[in-house]
C-alpha cells in the first residue's frame, strides 16, 4: 500500500484500539500529505480529534468543579496549576485542528462541494467554541465571534440553492445541533437555541423520508439529540444539568 493508504489504515487500527492520540497523529500527517480528503477520511479525522478533545474537555470540567469546592489553600493552588496544564493542552489541540482547517482543508474544497464545505466550517465553529468554553472573559469574545461567523458561514453554505443540503442531512442536522448548543452555552441565548433546534427538527421531519438509506439512522439519532436538548432547555433545569447538553462530532 502507498503512504496515504497506510496512514488511513493505521488511523483505523488506532480507532479500533481506542488509541486516539495516535489516530490524531496519523490523520494530521494524512491531511498534510493529501489536503483533499474522502468522506471516509474526513470522518476519521473528526472522530480522532473529537475523542481527544472530548477527554480534555471532560477533565477540565471535573477539575474546575473540584477547584470551586476546595477549601484548603494549598490544594486550591495545586488544582489551579493542574487546570492550567489542561487548558494548555486544550488550546494546543484546538489550535492544531483550526490550523489544519484553515491551511489545508477549507481551501481544498471546490465551489460545488457543499457537503465538505459545511462539514469543515461546522468543525471550525466547534473548535472555536471549545476554546471559548475555558478562556477568561477578557479573551473569550475573540473566539466567540469567530465561532459565530464559522457557524453562520456553514449555515449559509448548507442553504445555497445549488448543492443545498437536505434539512434531514446528518451534516446539516449536526450543524444545527451544535450551533444551538453554542447559542445556549456560549452566548447564553436560550430562546435562540430553542428556536434553532426546533426549526431544524421540524424541517427534518418533513424531508426525512427523502433521505438516503445509508444516512437515515444518523439523521434520526441527531434528531433525538435535538429533541433531548429541547426538552432539557424548555424544562428550565438548574445549572447542574447543563453538563447534559449534547452535541455531535466536530
Amino acid at each position: 500500500m502507498d503512504e496515504k493508504e497506510e496512514l488511513t489504515y493505521l488511523a483505523k487500527l488506532s480507532e479500533q484500539s481506542e488509541r486516539y492520540e495516535a489516530m490524531v497523529s496519523y490523520m494530521k500527517e494524512l491531511v498534510e500529505l493529501n489536503k483533499k480528503l474522502t468522506e471516509e477520511e474526513r470522518n476519521l479525522l473528526s472522530v480522532a480529534y473529537k475523542n481527544v478533545i472530548g477527554a480534555k474537555r471532560s477533565a477540565w470540567r471535573i477539575i474546575s468543579s473540584i477547584g470551586m469546592k476546595a477549601d484548603d489553600e494549598s490544594k486550591v493552588e495545586v488544582t489551579k496549576n493542574y487546570l492550567k496544564q489542561i487548558e494548555k493542552e486544550l488550546h494546543e489541540t484546538c489550535s492544531e485542528v483550526l490550523d489544519l482547517l484553515d491551511k489545508y482543508l477549507i481551501p481544498s474544497v471546490e465551489e460545488s462541494e457543499n457537503e465538505s464545505a459545511v462539514f469543515y466550517l461546522k468543525m471550525k465553529g466547534d473548535y472555536l467554541r471549545y476554546l471559548a468554553e475555558f478562556k477568561p472573559v477578557d479573551s473569550r469574545s475573540e473566539y466567540t465571534e469567530k465561532s459565530l461567523l464559522a457557524y453562520k458561514a456553514a449555515m449559509d453554505k448548507a442553504d445555497e440553492t445549488e448543492g443545498r443540503l437536505s434539512s434531514a442531512h446528518p451534516i446539516r442536522l449536526g450543524l444545527a445541533l451544535n450551533f444551538s448548543v453554542f447559542y445556549y452555552e456560549i452566548l447564553n441565548k436560550p430562546d435562540r437555541a430553542c428556536n434553532l433546534a426546533k426549526k431544524a427538527f421540524d424541517e427534518a421531519i418533513d424531508e426525512l423520508n427523502d433521505n438516503r438509506e445509508s444516512t437515515f439512522k444518523d439523521s434520526t439519532l441527531i434528531m433525538q439529540l435535538l429533541r433531548d436538548n429541547l426538552t432539557l432547555w424548555t424544562a428550565e433545569q438548574d445549572e447542574d444539568d447543563d453538563a447534559l447538553v449534547q452535541d455531535v462530532d466536530g
